[in-house]
C-alpha cells in the first residue's frame, strides 16, 4: 500500500469533528422546519397516489407545491416532475420573466456552462434569450469573490429587469455564497434598482444553512429535485418558489398561458417526491459531513482544497486541485471503484452537452446525474479542478474518498519508482 488508508482515515475525521457538530445542528434545524411544513399541510398517504391526463385537482401535487413553499418562506411553489433539470427550471424563469428589450444581469461573474447556454453569450445557442433579444450583462468578480459596489454601480447604471445570483460556485474559483452575502447583494441591488427581479439559483444549497434565500429578500428561487431536495429518493424534477405573480408567471411558460399550476398529471404517483423533501436535511448533511472528510484527506497528502477542512459550509460542493489531468482520472476512478452502481466502469474525459471543454465523471448513482448521491467530475482544463459533490451515506464517502487518494498515491509511488 501506498499510503496507510486507516490512519488517514482516523486523522482526517478527528480533524472534522467541530464541522461535524455545526452540521448536526443545522440539520436538526432543518428538519424540523420541514416537520413543521408536512404537519401543518396534513400531508396524507393518499395523496401519494398517480393522477392522469390533464392532472385537474391534484391534491399531491398541490399538497407538494405547498410544503416547499412554507419549507423555503415563498408565497408560492411550483414543484414539478416535468423539469428535466435544475437548468430547465432556472431557464423557465427566465423565459418568463424576460422578454425581447428586458435586461438580464448576473452579479458574481459568469454563470455555469449550461446557463451560459440559456443565455446564448459565451456562443450562439438556438433559441437562446440573446436570440429572442434579451440583453445581458456580467459583474466580474473583484480578488474573486463578489464586488457589492461594483454590483450597486452597475444596477444602479443598468436598471436591469432581473439579476441572477448564483449560490455555488459551478466550475469556478470562488467560494460558493453565504446567506449574509445574497442578502448583503440583495439590498445593494434593492437599493440601486427597487423593481429590479432577484433570482438566486438555489442549486446544491438547500438545506445548508438554517435560511433559504428568500429570506433573505430573493424574489424567486430555482433548483433540482435530484440535488439537495429531493433526498436522493426523488427520481427527477426541479421547482420554482417565491413571489406569487413570479411563480404563475414561470408557470404559464411551463403549461400555457392561462392553464399555469392548475394541470399536470404524474402517473407515477409522489411519494418519493414527499419522502425525498422529507429525507433532504439529513442526506444533505451526510453529503457536507462527506465533503469535509475529503478536504481533511487531501489537505493532509498536500493538495490545495476549497473549503478547507475547518470552514463553515455553504453548499455541497467541495473543490481540490488536482495538478494534472492524470491526477483527475484517477481521483474519478477511485470514486468510480466504490460507487453502489457501475463501479466496473472506467470515467475517462468526454465532450458533454452544455460544456466547452471535455469533462471528467464519475458518477455510480441510482438516479442518473443525481448531484445529492456522490459523485465527482470537472471540467479538463486549468487549474484541474475536480469537484466532488453529495454522497446520501457518509459512510459511502469515507471508504470512496479514501479510494481515491489510494488511486493517486498509488500512481505518484510508481512514478517515484519509475
Amino acid at each position: 500500500m501506498a499510503i496507510d488508508l486507516e490512519t488517514m482515515r482516523k486523522e482526517a475525521l478527528d480533524a472534522c469533528r467541530n464541522q461535524f457538530e455545526r452540521i448536526d445542528t443545522i440539520c436538526l434545524h432543518n428538519m424540523e422546519k420541514v416537520l413543521k411544513a408536512y404537519k401543518d399541510a396534513q400531508i396524507s398517504s393518499y395523496q401519494f397516489a398517480g393522477t392522469s391526463g390533464y392532472g385537474y385537482s391534484d391534491m399531491g401535487r398541490e399538497k407538494l407545491d405547498e410544503v416547499f413553499a412554507a419549507v423555503f418562506k415563498a408565497e408560492k411553489a411550483l414543484v414539478r416532475p416535468h423539469f428535466v433539470s435544475g437548468t430547465h427550471a432556472l431557464a423557465t424563469v427566465l423565459c418568463a420573466l424576460l422578454q425581447q428589450g428586458d435586461r438580464m444581469m448576473s452579479l458574481v461573474g459568469a454563470p455555469y456552462d449550461t446557463m451560459q447556454s440559456v443565455i446564448g453569450y459565451t456562443h450562439d445557442t438556438p433559441h437562446s434569450l440573446k436570440s429572442k433579444g434579451v440583453l445581458y450583462d456580467e459583474v466580474p468578480l473583484k480578488n474573486n469573490t463578489y464586488d457589492v459596489e461594483g454590483i450597486a454601480a452597475a444596477v444602479a447604471e443598468k436598471q436591469p429587469k432581473l439579476v441572477l445570483i448564483q449560490r455555488s460556485r459551478g466550475y469556478s474559483t470562488r467560494s460558493s455564497l453565504k446567506i449574509s452575502d445574497i442578502r448583503t447583494i440583495i439590498a445593494a441591488v434593492k437599493q440601486a434598482s427597487p423593481e429590479t427581479i432577484c433570482f438566486v439559483d438555489n442549486c446544491y444549497g438547500e438545506f445548508a444553512a438554517e435560511e433559504e434565500p428568500i429570506e433573505a429578500g430573493a424574489d424567486i428561487i430555482a433548483g433540482s429535485l435530484i440535488k439537495n431536495p429531493g433526498g436522493g429518493i426523488a427520481p427527477t424534477g426541479g421547482y420554482i418558489a417565491g413571489k406569487a405573480a413570479l411563480v404563475d408567471a414561470a408557470a404559464d411558460y411551463l403549461t400555457a398561458p392561462g392553464l399555469g399550476n392548475e394541470l399536470g398529471s404524474y402517473a407515477a404517483g409522489y411519494r418519493l417526491f414527499f419522502q425525498g423533501f422529507f429525507m433532504a436535511p439529513h442526506v444533505t448533511a451526510q453529503a457536507i459531513k462527506g465533503a469535509v472528510f475529503a478536504a481533511a484527506v487531501f489537505s493532509n497528502m498536500g493538495f490545495t482544497v476549497s473549503p478547507l477542512p475547518d470552514e463553515p459550509r455553504y453548499d455541497l460542493i467541495q473543490t481540490i486541485y488536482l495538478e494534472n489531468e492524470k491526477n483527475m482520472c484517477l481521483f474519478c476512478q477511485g470514486i468510480q471503484s466504490f460507487s453502489p452502481v457501475d463501479a466496473h466502469v472506467t470515467p475517462i474525459p468526454d465532450a458533454m452537452p452544455g460544456y466547452a471543454d471535455k469533462i471528467i465523471m464519475a458518477a455510480g448513482d441510482f438516479v442518473q446525474g443525481s448531484s445529492i448521491e456522490l459523485s465527482a467530475d470537472g471540467p479538463i482544463r486549468e487549474p484541474y479542478m475536480i469537484y466532488l459533490q453529495g454522497g446520501i451515506v457518509f459512510e459511502h464517502n469515507v471508504l470512496a474518498v479514501l479510494s481515491a487518494a489510494n488511486y493517486i498515491a498509488d500512481h505518484q509511488q510508481g512514478e517515484r519508482h519509475d
